[in-house]
């Protein structure tokens, strides 16, 4: 059987696991830091119906919908806290359709998200290493491809996958001139609110987006009672120290920063910052818009190690999960690695770019980017019209993969 070596295990990392183990290929998951971590309580995300169905694609989906909560609509306000209307959220199921067929936006910590993924891919039998931070890759003459990590230890595989994010020791293996990701000029903090009231928090199901004077507030409330909510906040890139909210003295400092660029509005975004609780979470703000090589022999790279969007549009997990069931398809049913990743290729950087594209310019609305960044997109990065062609997006597991032009898998 084909054995894969997995670098990363993330949302794409596990999520690649599972559908590797689907179309018949073992899989090992190398994952960088020593154990299974949480440092990141406070961040959430949006899971939208191509990433749901691209998890259903491959019967992973039922962990994450019961791990998650729906998402409904969107309300938007002024900084002077009057609403500009409430609209449903982009995807979202139309009425009486059964969720179980079509799954709607959801939402879920990001840590949680990974947890559930890593748990199901351990259920179905694939191994997990952790503390295997990967520092080398070298092909043999027999094709096959050795891993060497950080402590010491090698592995060995016929193909290697970087699921290992935007800084991606993958990615610069297979290209050290490969570009690296670019600061948007954003800071992204997440908290939690707990017990907000009624004249503060949305209803159920809602999303609440506040167009502030200098910064932009999104919050929905959990079932639990807490009012999750991220910023998007002007600011240049930070480095891991100054980002850290671990102390109490480092979260005030966070939350009194992030409530202030709210306090000269009207809205009540300053008083939910205010009343956070432990959990606050501050990190650069990054996209990738184009990696010119995606692979090199057995190695190859999807997922935020070769494309990377700001998070306005919420489509970096989605993306990811997209990638991996894709490159599966192509694994099982193309002749080696290299044709398989060849077709792979084909099939998703269109689509992946555009969707940076698209997310790059909805980050301008809430904070404009480095003018170096704000370039004529590249050939095939124009997003299409309206919204069916990223949350339509369907994979049919069972349609054999072929080696010719781009398309739907």
């Amino acid at each position: 059987m084909t054995h894969a070596l997995i670098i990363g295990g993330g949302i794409a990392g596990a999520t690649a696991a599972m559908s590797l183990g689907k179309a018949g290929i073992s899989a090992t998951v190398h994952e960088a830091y020593p154990a299974a971590a949480d440092d990141d309580a406070g961040a959430f995300l949006v899971l939208f119906p191509n990433g749901l169905q691209a998890l259903r694609t491959i019967d992973a989906h039922e962990p994450v919908l019961e791990a998650s909560f729906s998402a409904e609509r969107v309300e938007m306000l002024a900084h002077t806290g009057d609403s500009l209307g409430v609209r449903p959220i982009a995807g979202g199921l139309p009425a009486g359709t059964p969720e179980e067929e079509t799954p709607g936006p959801r939402t879920i910590r990001r840590a949680v998200l990974c947890r559930v993924l890593r748990q199901e891919a351990e259920r179905r039998g694939a191994a997990i290493e952790y503390g295997k931070r990967l520092v080398d890759a070298v092909t043999g003459e027999d094709g096959r491809v050795t891993a060497r990590f950080a402590d010491g230890s090698t592995a060995q595989g016929d193909l290697l996958i970087g699921a290992d994010g935007l800084h991606s020791v993958t990615r610069r293996l297979i290209d050290p001139a490969a570009p690296g990701p670019r600061h948007t000029g954003q800071i992204t903090v997440c908290g939690r609110t707990p017990g907000a009231g009624p004249e503060i928090a949305p209803a159920p199901g809602t999303y609440r987006m506040i167009r502030g004077r200098r910064a932009f507030l999104g919050c929905t409330l959990a079932p639990g009672g807490d009012l999750w909510w991220f910023a998007n906040t002007p600011g240049g890139e930070l480095s891991r120290s100054a980002l850290a909210t671990a102390t109490p003295r480092q979260h005030t400092r966070w939350r009194d920063h992030v409530a202030g660029l709210f306090s000269e509005d009207a809205s009540p975004a300053a008083e939910i910052v205010r009343g956070s609780g432990a959990g606050i979470v501050a990190t650069n703000a990054y996209d990738l818009a184009r990696t010119p090589v995606w692979s090199r022999g057995p190695l190859v790279v999807l997922g935020d190690a070769a494309h990377a969007a700001t998070p306005n549009a919420a489509q970096g997990a989605s993306m990811a999960i997209e990638d991996s069931v894709v490159l599966a398809k192509c694994l099982r049913d193309l002749p080696g690695p290299e044709a398989a990743f060849a077709r792979f290729e084909l099939l998703r950087r269109g689509r992946v770019e555009a969707v940076v594209e698209r997310s790059a310019r909805l980050n301008d609305r809430a904070v404009q980017r480095p003018a170096a960044h704000r370039t004529a997109p590249h050939p095939g990065q124009e997003a299409p019209a309206g919204s069916d062609w990223l949350l339509r997006y369907r994979i049919d597991w069972d349609s054999p993969v072929g080696a010719g032009t781009a398309g739907t898998p």
